[in-house]
């Protein structure tokens, strides 16, 4: 018999919400039961727990989480200024977590998070659907399989749109580190030129990023990045005049070719099976992976990000009763912040960093 688990949801309706559906997701899984919703937001508050089937709803999540007893937490919201706050709340009252993304605004919140879990013997999962993605699965095999031959450059772009930039490297930035680390470990050491305006970025340029993230700067940011394995990976956004949205993605570059990914619940990916990485030099086309594998037909029908966070809080259940960490943990959300500061690290004191990073504060607090 599956145990049955009691979860709660916290949302902040104007201020991030319930994120990319951290909240409707739990109607997904039948061995939960939704027992309460807090949102500071009376009529927001009244609407989700109509939407989620509940009677009881708070303004305050501090006394639902005392009051209810959660086994799990949905920390739903965009805004990051309470994700600490919020999470260190659940830990301490013994509730595991699905937190939407990227983790926290600094490192010194994302240390104070984990030590929260470790304390209290929780688990956390962030909201980085797409290292759950089947396809990826069968990108990694091909790798391991020698597909691709040796791995030797990544290439990543934000979505470049209005929020091109610094909070375009926040917000959906996360995602792209998370993938690079999915198949290629930890980054090692970080270089970064930013610009703002036209001109390279100086303090006063910096500003608040909005959505409680804290401060950001610059409209054109490319960074590079060394892995542990010997791989070299770029991570560039801007605010585009063309193409917006359209570069979203990551480039793995092998000895035997590329492979081009897209973000999502399922994501996409295709192969190149070209040494010169160019269809020109040899007419070769590109290939869909899916999850199936090469150039198979896609079974799956809707691969959004509401099939992400199924797989996410299912795989979040079996983290808790095989006591094993997620396979998007803390860890790994921090990490992936981490490589975001390193790009402002990088800034600040204008020369190549290291990683992990010795300074947990906001870098560009310092300024």
């Amino acid at each position: 018999m599956a145990k049955n688990y009691k979860v709660a949801v916290i949302g902040r309706t104007g201020k991030g919400a319930y994120g990319h559906g951290l909240d409707v997701v739990w109607k997904t899984i039948d061995n939960i039961e939704i027992v309460a919703v807090a949102d500071e937001n009376e009529a927001g508050r009244k609407a989700a727990a109509t939407r989620l089937g509940v009677k009881n709803s708070y303004a305050d999540y501090r006394i639902m989480l005392e009051k209810e007893k959660p086994q799990i937490v949905s920390v739903a919201d965009r805004f990051l200024d309470l994700h600490r706050d919020m999470v260190v709340a659940c830990a301490e009252n013994g509730a595991s977590i699905f937190l939407e993304k990227p983790m926290a605004r600094n490192l010194l919140e994302a240390d104070e998070m984990i030590t929260a879990c470790e304390r209290h013997h929780i688990k956390l999962a962030i909201a980085h659907q797409t290292r759950y993605s089947p396809v990826m699965l069968q990108v990694r095999k091909m790798i391991a399989d020698g597909v691709l031959g040796d791995l030797l450059e990544m290439h990543g772009r934000g979505k470049e749109d209005n929020r091109g930039g610094g909070q375009d490297l926040m917000v959906l930035g996360t995602h792209i580190m998370d993938l690079m680390r999915y198949f290629s470990g930890d980054a090692i050491s970080c270089f970064s030129k930013i610009r703002a305006n036209g001109k390279p970025a100086t303090k006063d340029d910096i500003h608040d990023g909005g959505e409680g993230m804290g401060p950001i700067v610059g409209d054109n940011i490319n960074a590079s990045f060394a892995f542990n394995n010997g791989v070299f990976a770029t991570f560039g956004t801007h605010k585009a005049k063309f193409g917006s949205g359209t570069r979203f993605g990551l480039h793995l570059y092998g000895s035997k070719g590329v492979i081009h990914l897209t973000t999502g619940g399922l994501g996409s990916a295709y192969f190149l099976d070209n040494p010169s990485w160019s269809p020109i030099k040899v007419k070769t086309q590109w290939q869909e992976i899916t999850s199936e594998g090469l150039g198979k037909a896609e079974p799956i029908k809707d691969g959004g990000l509401g099939m992400g966070n199924t797989l996410i809080v299912k795989d979040l259940i079996e983290a808790i009763e095989k006591d094993r960490q997620p396979l998007g943990s803390a860890y790994d959300g921090r990490s992936a912040l981490e490589m975001i500061m390193g790009i402002y690290e990088s800034f600040r004191v204008g020369t190549a960093i290291s990683l992990p990073l010795k300074n947990r504060k906001h870098p560009l607090s310092m300024m």
